[in-house]
């Protein structure tokens, strides 16, 4: 991670991302990773409530809604947030959040899909309450990396006492790029969270895709983990 240490993106430049349409990092499927691995995620429970971090347009939200669970999400961009809807073909409503000043909630009118527009950081137990599952594919990856204890900390005030939180992370030469998204190992997983959390690796596949040429790489390793809180 030295090589990307400093490495600092703003809101804004997130937010000209989506504006310009450079939104690489979406996913018109749901993840492979979370497919092949959604039953340790649910681990036989019925109406999980899921938190999204920096969840984009991510069609995995519907995809688990429409099982029978409950999605929280937060997303800096409103652009992002309203495509979301539109391209599931979900109603929805908006309105103020009066936790977090300036920010907007949306909210699918079945009730099942919930979106936070605002800083991740300024989201909180207090204006959601716990979550009993987590997707963090692309959230961790893409914060700055001087920022990952602090996210850290966050993820894991908002899980509830059987939380399951699959994390998606992605390894490559980060002399050779520098991110987003970042290069994430599991000794900076458990710098931040094996305090809290026990942590166990999945899956390991190759993820390199010919995009990743354009980023100087020749190879690219994605891993799934499950952490899990340390009082279950």
């Amino acid at each position: 991670m030295s090589a990307q240490a400093d490495r600092v993106m703003d809101l804004s430049e997130w937010e000209n991302r989506w504006q310009e349409g450079r939104t690489g990092f979406h996913r018109s499927d749901v993840h492979n990773l979370l497919k092949a691995n959604v039953d340790k995620l649910i681990c036989g429970r019925r109406e999980v409530r899921f938190f999204f971090p920096l969840c984009g347009k991510a069609v995995d939200m519907k995809w688990l809604a429409d099982m029978g669970h409950t999605v929280v999400g937060v997303e800096f961009s409103e652009k992002g947030i309203k495509e979301f809807f539109q391209e599931q073909n979900l109603e929805y409503n908006e309105e103020a959040v009066a936790d977090i000043p300036g920010a907007k909630l949306f909210k699918s009118t079945d009730g099942k899909i919930s979106i936070y527009q605002c800083d991740l950081y300024k989201f909180s137990s207090a204006v959601a309450g716990h979550f009993g599952g987590i997707w963090d594919r692309g959230a961790l990856v893409a914060i700055n990396p001087c920022d990952r204890q602090k996210y850290a900390s966050l993820l894991v005030s908002l899980m509830s006492s059987d939380c399951r939180y699959l994390l998606d992370t992605l390894e490559y030469n980060p002399e050779l790029y520098k991110g987003p998204p970042f290069f994430v190992s599991e000794d900076d997983i458990k710098t931040v969270f094996g305090g809290s959390c026990n942590i166990d690796l999945l899956q390991s596949v190759d993820g390199f895709e010919e995009k990743h040429r354009s980023w100087g790489l020749d190879s690219l390793t994605e891993k799934l983990y499950l952490l899990t809180t340390k009082t279950q």
